[in-house]
């Protein structure tokens, strides 16, 4: 896999052949082609070409395939008692490059194309044993005895502490 840093408008970026990249808004067409002048580093395996600051002879041709627009960042100002309250927000606008070949001028050979893991997926087969037929569960008491339940509980709470209150004025 071959790869390159590249500068545009003061940035660096890692430019893989056959990915894109997305940098900072350029006055050009979708669809036009053109040249990265600034390489500052070119990789291929094991061969490394470091620049001082940038690397004579390598080439850079990238397409312009789509203008986009960054997530919204919103910002807000806020100060208590004195009624400031500023919103604002902002969009950063980008160009999506597409990088067609790094190397030197006039050399052919073929792009890579980026591997991409695809998901297998497995089949699961599901055996059914034999099993004893399922007896059917027991009715649950009903709601009503339940209920029928606590209110006895809590008047006979009542009655004690009524009871006990008694006891005490004495």
């Amino acid at each position: 896999m071959r790869f390159a840093i590249v500068e545009s408008g003061g940035k660096q970026y890692r430019a893989i052949e056959g990915r894109t990249i997305e940098v900072d808004r350029l006055p050009l067409e979708t669809g036009k082609k053109f040249d990265i002048e600034r390489v500052l580093l070119m990789a291929d395996g094991d061969d490394v070409l470091v620049g001082t600051p940038t690397v004579d002879g390598i080439e850079v041709k990238v397409t312009v395939a789509d203008h986009i627009r960054g997530p919204k960042i919103d910002r807000f100002k806020y100060r208590p008692k004195k009624r400031i309250r500023v919103r604002g927000g902002h969009r950063q606008h980008y160009t999506l490059l597409k990088v067609d070949f790094i190397g030197k001028p006039g050399e052919e050979r073929k792009v890579e194309e980026p591997v991409v893991e695809k998901e297998v997926e497995a089949e699961v087969v599901v055996e059914e044993t034999p099993t004893a037929e399922k007896k059917p569960k027991a009715a649950k008491p009903a709601k009503a005895e339940k209920e029928a339940a606590k209110p006895s509980a809590k008047k006979a709470s009542a009655t004690t502490k009524s009871s006990s209150k008694k006891t005490d004025k004495k």
